[in-house]
C-alpha cells in the first residue's frame, strides 16, 4: 500500500498549512490500527489537502494515489472518509480555474480512476456508494465512467448505494464525451420515474433535473410523495446528501429556484411527524427569506402552525411571523391574536439557548407593533436576563432560514412609538445596573428613542459622570438635541469631557456639545480631524454633515474624500458635502453609484443611508430615482444578513426607495444642519 511513498519529496509540496512533509504520517496513521486515531488523521488529511478548498494543492495530487490505495484495504477503519475527501477534491478540480489546479491532477486522475472504478465491486456497501458519489462528483467523461456505472446499479441491492449510483449516472450522462451508453442509461433513469419506491423516483428526478431544468416543476407530486413518506430517511446513509429530512427539503428544494409556493404549501400540510412539520417551516423560512410573491398564499398555513403540539414547530411558526411582522398587521391581522395566545407559553426549544414559545410571541407582536408586547417587554428590562439573544448575533444571508431572536436592545429599538409606556423601566433598570454593558445597551436605546426618552435625562446625565459609560449617555443625549433642558448641567457634564484622550472619544463629546448645547465649541476641528484621521471616518463625517454651513471651511478636502477607496466613507463625504455646500453636482453620483445595484436586486447596508441622503436632496436626485423606481416591484428580498434582520433590511430599503421616488419631484430642501440616525 506504501509503496512508492517515501520516494515522494513531499517537503517540496504544499498544502494548505505549507509543507506537505507531514502527509506521509497522516497516511498512515489513517490505515490503523487505532480506529480513533484513524478517524483522527482522516479530519486531519482533509483540512490540509482540502480545507475550504478554492484550489487543487500540489500535495494533493501526490496524495491520491495513496489515498485510493488506503479505500481498497477492507482492514482501513477510515476507508469511507478517505472516499468523502477524494469525492471532494474530484468535485473541486472540476470547478476551480486552471491556476488553481495543480497541473498533474488531471494525468494522476487519469491513471487512478480504474483502481477507484474497481471500487464499485467493493464487498462493503458504504465503499460502493461512497465510490459512486466521487465518480458523480468528478470530471471524468461518461464513456469512461457510465458503463462501469450501469454495471454496478444492475447488481447493486443496497438501497442507499442504488440512490447514489442513479445521481452519479445522471451526472455522468452528460459529461462530454458521454459515449455510446449514454442515451439508454437515462432512459432507464427515466423509467424509475415510475418506480414504486418513493425514494428511486426522487433519485431520478434529481438525476435527470441537470439536463432537464424544466422537469422538477412537472412532478410536484414525486417530490412531496417522497419528502413526506418515511422512507426519505435513507438518504441519512448516502455519501454525496447524508441528511435527514431537513436536508433532504432544502437540496431538492433547489430544483425549483424560482418563488413558487406550491412545493412549500404541500410541505404545510399536516404530518403525524414533528420533523416533517418543522421541515415544512423550515422550507417556508427559505422560500420566504428570499421572495416577497409567497407570503400572501403561505401567511395562514404558517399561522396555523402556531397551535402546534410540538414547541419546535409553535417556535417556528412565530418567528417567522415576526419576520413578516409588518405585512402580518396588514394582510392576516388576526394573526396578532393567536400569537398574544402564546405569550405564557413556556415550551423551550432543544437548543443551546432554550428560547421559549413565549419569547418568540413577544418578538412576532413587537414586530407587529402590537402593544400587547408592552408588558413582557417591562418584564425583560426589569429581569436580570432577556431571555433573548446576543446583539453580536448575525449570519449571512443563505436560501435557508435561520430562525433565531434578536437582543432585548434590538426589539425596544425597533419600537419608537411605544417607547413612552417602557422608558419608566428603563430608567428604573439604568438606576439599579452595575453593568456597563447593561447601561451602554440602554443607552443605545434611548438614542435610537430620540426625543421621546427626554424624560430619561436624568439618568443619563448621572451616566455622564462614570468613565465607562459617558460616551454611550453622550450619544443619547445628542439624539435628543436641545430638547434635553438641564442646560447648565449638561454643559458642564459635556465640556469636561471635551478634552478627553483619543480621537473617536473627543469627537462624540464634541458633537453631543453641539447637539445639546448648540454651541460649535471645538466640533469643528475635534470632527475634522477624526474624520480624516480617526479609524471610522463615517461617523464623524456624519457629525460634520449636522453642522451644515458652519463646516465650509472644510468642503474641500469633503470633496476629495468622495473618491475614497471605502464606500462608506465616499457615501458619508458626499452627503456632508451636500450639507455643508448645497453641491448637488457632485454629490448625487457619488451616492447613486453606491445605490444603483439595487435595481438589479443586490444590496449592501452601505445603499440605506445613501439612499435617504438622496431623498434628503430631493429634486437633484431625479437621475436616480429613475433608476430605481423599479425596486418596490422586485420579488427578491433585498438582504445581506440572513435571519429575522434580511427581512428588516428588506423593509427599510424598500421604505427608503419610496421616500426617494417621492422627494425627488418636490423641491430640493434648502442645505442646512440635517439630523443624522445615531
Amino acid at each position: 500500500m506504501w509503496d512508492g511513498l517515501s520516494t515522494v519529496d513531499w517537503a517540496a509540496l504544499e498544502h494548505n498549512y505549507g509543507s506537505a512533509a507531514d502527509v506521509p504520517d497522516v497516511l498512515r496513521r489513517c490505515a490503523g490500527p487505532d480506529v480513533g486515531d484513524a478517524e483522527e488523521a482522516s479530519s486531519e488529511l482533509f483540512n490540509l489537502l482540502f480545507h475550504q478548498g478554492g484550489w487543487i494543492c500540489s500535495a494533493a495530487t501526490a496524495a491520491l494515489p495513496f489515498l485510493l490505495d488506503l479505500a481498497s484495504q477492507a482492514q482501513v477503519p477510515s476507508r469511507r472518509e478517505v472516499l468523502e475527501l477524494v469525492s471532494m477534491l474530484a468535485a473541486e478540480a472540476g470547478q476551480v480555474a486552471d491556476r488553481f489546479l495543480d497541473p498533474g491532477w488531471r494525468p494522476t486522475w487519469e491513471d487512478a480512476l480504474p483502481k477507484l472504478l474497481a471500487l464499485l465491486s467493493d464487498p462493503e456497501p458504504a465503499v460502493r456508494c461512497a465510490t459512486a458519489d466521487v465518480i458523480g462528483s468528478c470530471e471524468s467523461p461518461g464513456a469512461l465512467v457510465l458503463p462501469a456505472l450501469v454495471h454496478a446499479w444492475e447488481r447493486e441491492d443496497h438501497p442507499a448505494t442504488r440512490l447514489e449510483l442513479i445521481l452519479a449516472i445522471g451526472q455522468a450522462a452528460i459529461r462530454e464525451p458521454v459515449g455510446a451508453d449514454a442515451a439508454a442509461a437515462l432512459n432507464a433513469v427515466r423509467r424509475l420515474l415510475g418506480s414504486s419506491s418513493p425514494q428511486l423516483r426522487l433519485a431520478a428526478l434529481h438525476a435527470l433535473a441537470t439536463n432537464e431544468p424544466d422537469l422538477p416543476a412537472q412532478l410536484l407530486d414525486v417530490m412531496l410523495s417522497a419528502l413526506r413518506h418515511p422512507s426519505v430517511e435513507i438518504w441519512q446513509r448516502t455519501s454525496s446528501i447524508r441528511a435527514g429530512v431537513q436536508g433532504v427539503i432544502q437540496w431538492t428544494s433547489s430544483l425549483l429556484p424560482g418563488p413558487s409556493p406550491d412545493l412549500t404549501l404541500g410541505l404545510l400540510a399536516d404530518h403525524r411527524d414533528d420533523e416533517q412539520r418543522i421541515a415544512g417551516l423550515a422550507q417556508a423560512g427559505g422560500l420566504l427569506a428570499r421572495w416577497h410573491s409567497p407570503t400572501t398564499v403561505l401567511l395562514p398555513a404558517i399561522s396555523g402552525r402556531l397551535g402546534d403540539s410540538s414547541a419546535e414547530v409553535r417556535f417556528r411558526a412565530a418567528e417567522l411571523l415576526a419576520c413578516l411582522g409588518p405585512t402580518v398587521a396588514s394582510q392576516l391581522p388576526v394573526a396578532a391574536d393567536e400569537v398574544a395566545a402564546l405569550l405564557d407559553d413556556t415550551g423551550a426549544r432543544t437548543s443551546r439557548r432554550g428560547e421559549t414559545v413565549a419569547e418568540a410571541a413577544l418578538w412576532a407582536l413587537a414586530r407587529m407593533g402590537d402593544p400587547r408586547c408592552v408588558p413582557g417587554l417591562i418584564a425583560l428590562v426589569s429581569g436580570d436576563r432577556s431571555g433573548l439573544s446576543s446583539p453580536s448575533i448575525h449570519s449571512p444571508a443563505h436560501d435557508w432560514h435561520f430562525p433565531a431572536l434578536p437582543s432585548l436592545q434590538q426589539v425596544l429599538l425597533s419600537l419608537p412609538d411605544l417607547a413612552e409606556p417602557m422608558l419608566q423601566a428603563v430608567r428604573d433598570r439604568i438606576d439599579t445596573a452595575r453593568d456597563e454593558r447593561v447601561l451602554r445597551s440602554l443607552c443605545q436605546v434611548l438614542a435610537g428613542w430620540g426625543t421621546a426618552a427626554k424624560e430619561a435625562v436624568p439618568q443619563l446625565l448621572g451616566l455622564m459622570e462614570d468613565d465607562r459609560t459617558w460616551a454611550s449617555a453622550a450619544t443619547a443625549l445628542a439624539s435628543m438635541g436641545r430638547a434635553v433642558g438641564y442646560d447648565q448641567e449638561a454643559r458642564t457634564l459635556l465640556s469636561a469631557r471635551l478634552g478627553t484622550n483619543g480621537t473617536e472619544a473627543e469627537s462624540t463629546a464634541a458633537w453631543a456639545y453641539w447637539r445639546v448645547c448648540g454651541e460649535t465649541g471645538p466640533a469643528l476641528t475635534v470632527l475634522f480631524s477624526a474624520a480624516t484621521e480617526g479609524r471610522f471616518p463615517g461617523r464623524a463625517l456624519r457629525s460634520l454633515a449636522d453642522l451644515g454651513a458652519r463646516a465650509a471651511p472644510y468642503a474641500g478636502r469633503l470633496r476629495a474624500m468622495t473618491t475614497a477607496a471605502d464606500p462608506w466613507t465616499r457615501v458619508e463625504a458626499a452627503h456632508a458635502l451636500w450639507a455643508v455646500t448645497g453641491d448637488c453636482e457632485g454629490t448625487v453620483p457619488v451616492l447613486g453609484t453606491a445605490v444603483l445595484p439595487l435595481a438589479e436586486g443586490s444590496y449592501l447596508p452601505v445603499m440605506l443611508p445613501a439612499v435617504r441622503y438622496l431623498a434628503q436632496i430631493g429634486r437633484a436626485s431625479q437621475p436616480v430615482a429613475r433608476e430605481l423606481a423599479r425596486v418596490p416591484s422586485l420579488d427578491q428580498r433585498l438582504r445581506c444578513n440572513g435571519g429575522w434582520e434580511g427581512f428588516a433590511q428588506d423593509e427599510d430599503i424598500r421604505g427608503a426607495v419610496s421616500e426617494l421616488l417621492v422627494a425627488a419631484t418636490s423641491d430640493t430642501p434648502e442645505p442646512g444642519a440635517i439630523p443624522h440616525p445615531l
